[in-house]
């Protein structure tokens, strides 16, 4: 299944974890990095590694914090994917691959260092399987305030996950949970952008991203009218309202209706 809503759960509580795994979300982040005070790593950790011993009902990352992280969790039943926060170079994710062995890793891009090397580090190991922005650490970074000033840096990374052969990536958190009119703004100019999902913060904003990425009734049609008209035609074609369609059109067309269907592509 595509997935499109990632849902960020602390560490160092366990009974919010166990709400965010039945919240409808398509996959859950705990979070062992910035959600969780330094007096509680530890103890965050224990109870992670403590549930992931048994497999879970849908897909769980975790964003690390430390090298023992790595080294505690990597084989665990419940471990779907390692999150790598503020890597800067391909060769920081070599190093997190080797202490990993067969564990997916998705890396954070959390600086301007990390934006020049956004295809490094996608393309790095084989174990990257996505790649997304860590945003409220990168406009840090860059000194800059409004979301639209970080749109050449999310471009930077769709086109990198692109050329590395990895799926489009999800966008970063909005950090506002009570403003669902400007999350779904913000989805939508996200996904314009080629982002496809969004992680949250909070179980109420599922339904806005999810509602914001999925192709609408109109757009399923129109794919669909491009897919039926292209079948056994190896060639360039004109639909009946003018609309020209070549291999390009017709494999978005497809696109769009697996997302529709939720399925991989």
């Amino acid at each position: 299944m595509t997935p499109l809503t990632y849902l960020y759960a602390p560490g160092d509580h366990p009974d919010v974890v166990l709400k965010a795994l039945g919240s409808g979300a398509d996959v859950v982040i705990i979070d062992l990095e910035d959600a969780v005070p330094s007096d509680r790593k530890n103890y965050a950790l224990a109870a992670t590694a403590e549930l992931l011993t048994l497999p879970q009902p849908l897909p769980v990352h975790v964003r690390i914090n430390s090298p023992r992280d790595i080294e505690t969790l990597t084989g665990l039943p419940g471990l779907c994917a390692l999150r790598v926060p503020k890597v800067a170079h391909g060769t920081d994710i070599r190093r997190i691959a080797d202490r990993a062995p067969g564990v997916p890793l998705h890396p954070l891009l959390e600086s301007a260092v990390a934006i020049e090397h956004a295809y490094d580090i996608a393309a790095a190991h084989p174990a990257v399987r996505g790649i997304s922005l860590g945003e409220a650490d990168l406009r840090a970074d860059l000194g800059v305030r409004d979301g639209a000033s970080l749109d050449w840096p999310r471009s930077r990374i769709v086109v990198a996950a692109r050329a590395a052969g990895l799926p489009p990536p999800s966008q970063s958190v909005f950090p506002d949970i009570r403003d669902l009119d400007a999350l779904y703004a913000s989805c939508t100019h996200g996904r314009a952008l080629g982002f496809l999902g969004r992680a949250a913060i909070h179980p109420r904003q599922l339904p806005v991203i999810e509602r914001a990425f999925l192709p609408t009734p109109e757009e399923i049609e129109a794919a669909e009218e491009v897919v039926k008209a292209a079948a056994g035609d190896e060639g360039a074609l004109a639909l009946p309202d003018g609309r020209f369609v070549d291999a390009a059109i017709v494999a978005a067309a497809e696109r769009t209706l697996s997302i529709a269907r939720r399925e991989t592509f």
